[in-house]
């Protein structure tokens, strides 16, 4: 008997916490699941990991395609929750394929069925998310720049320090304590994940308060390098 797979992803902490997107999602996908007339088997997601992401940088997705087998459908509220890279989500489509499985967009895109139309549909709409990104990026480049040139700081404050009302930055004594472990334990062979780990067991939570997962991790390892 054919299952449904459902996958889900935010871009953002804040949605993750607040459920915003998430519970969306599971609404549009059980709803075309019942329209398929298929039982949802399992629920994956991947929560604050950007659309940009690689393949192997979202282990939500990896597990809801190891999880499908012949027959089943992986259904997604939209495409663009695959991710926001044509190379990416044909990548996905190509696994599923493999496995006998397909893809299904609740929305629609081109996802009933193979015919040309459908796969040039397909196409267009990975690339228009592709480009959505794209621009996104740039346009978020143009204001940094802009409120670099006021002498504004620009973008979030970097992990380690805090910034003062006019911007100007501080060593932050607690955070600094997690990026010297960060670079202890990089400089040990620590994967991410493992540090991730590592900082939990000791105690540590991320500026929010929330568990270390290994994207956090990541997003600090410049600053101990």
């Amino acid at each position: 008997m054919a299952h449904a797979i459902g996958y889900l992803r935010v871009s953002t902490d804040g949605q993750v916490v607040s459920g915003l997107g998430l519970d969306a999602q599971r609404s549009a996908i059980d709803a075309s699941a019942a329209r398929l007339g298929l039982p949802v088997a399992g629920w994956y997601s991947d929560a604050g990991v950007s659309g940009a992401a690689s393949l192997d940088a979202r282990p939500g997705l990896l597990a809801a395609l190891d999880a499908l087998k012949r027959g089943d459908v992986l259904i997604v509220a939209k495409r663009d929750r695959l991710g926001r890279d044509v190379l990416v989500v044909a990548m996905v489509e190509r696994l599923a394929s493999r496995k006998g499985a397909r893809v299904v967009s609740a929305a629609g895109e081109g996802t009933d069925g193979n015919s040309p139309a459908d796969v040039l549909m397909r196409q267009m709409i990975d690339a228009f998310a592709q480009f959505e990104r794209a621009v996104i990026g740039v346009r978020t480049k143009a204001a940094l720049q802009a409120k670099r040139a006021r002498g504004e700081r620009a973008g979030t404050v970097p992990f380690g320090y805090v910034a003062d009302a006019d911007g100007r930055l501080t060593p932050c004594a607690c955070e600094r304590r997690v990026v010297a472990l960060v670079r202890e334990l990089r400089d040990a062979g620590y994967t991410l994940q493992a540090i991730a780990d590592e900082l939990n067991a000791q105690g540590y939570t991320t500026r929010k308060g929330t568990s270390w997962r290994h994207q956090y991790v990541s997003a600090i390892a410049g600053v101990a390098a």
